[in-house]
């Protein structure tokens, strides 16, 4: 969608409808669910995961794979130091 528009020809009217519609796929935005996690492939062909924090976690396959396979050395890691670690959810 073209946001940037040269509204100084447009009537109150079409200003006030553009603010709506805004306002709406504002809205709709903030209402998806939070935690649902989401998986994309990049153009450069990594995976991107949505849905932990602002901006999507992006690594390569392989990258993924190494991180897999220590999920278990992670978690026990995790539960070890639980009250020195931070949780933001």
């Amino acid at each position: 969608m073209a946001i940037l528009q040269d509204t100084t020809k447009m009537s109150n009217q079409d200003l006030l409808a553009m603010i709506l519609k805004l306002q709406a796929e504002n809205a709709a935005l903030k209402a998806k669910p939070a935690g649902k996690l989401s998986l994309k492939i990049t153009e450069k062909g990594a995976i991107s995961v949505y849905g932990l924090q602002r901006f999507p976690v992006t690594l390569y396959a392989g990258q993924w794979e190494r991180l897999l396979a220590i999920a278990e050395e992670m978690q026990g890691f995790i539960r070890e130091n639980k009250g020195r670690l931070a949780t933001k959810d």
